[in-house]
């Protein structure tokens, strides 16, 4: 495994955050140059310890280098965009 649990996997249109107890993934789709979070999901072995929000600071620093507009439409990228506004520079 790489250094890196955090990767873009653009083939399946989700990032993926891979962690000890299990994964939590964003899946999402590309519409007029925005990305759109459609669903966030964390294994249930692995949920309660952070990593969707880890999850959810690699898609912004992601956005961020990448010039990329994010809008969340599920509720946990919605809470988490509501909860963190200094994230708030990459949505549209």
């Amino acid at each position: 495994m790489s250094m890196s649990k955090f990767r873009d996997n653009a083939g399946h249109h989700r990032y993926e955050f891979d962690a000890p107890e299990g994964d939590s993934f964003a899946e999402y789709r590309d519409v007029g140059g925005v990305r759109q979070i459609l669903h966030v999901e964390t294994a249930p072995e692995a949920q309660g310890r952070g990593y969707a929000a880890k999850l959810m600071d690699g898609i912004v620093e992601d956005a961020r280098a990448n010039g990329r507009r994010i809008t969340p439409f599920c509720s946990y990228a919605q809470a988490y965009f509501a909860r963190n506004k200094s994230a708030g520079d990459v949505l549209d």
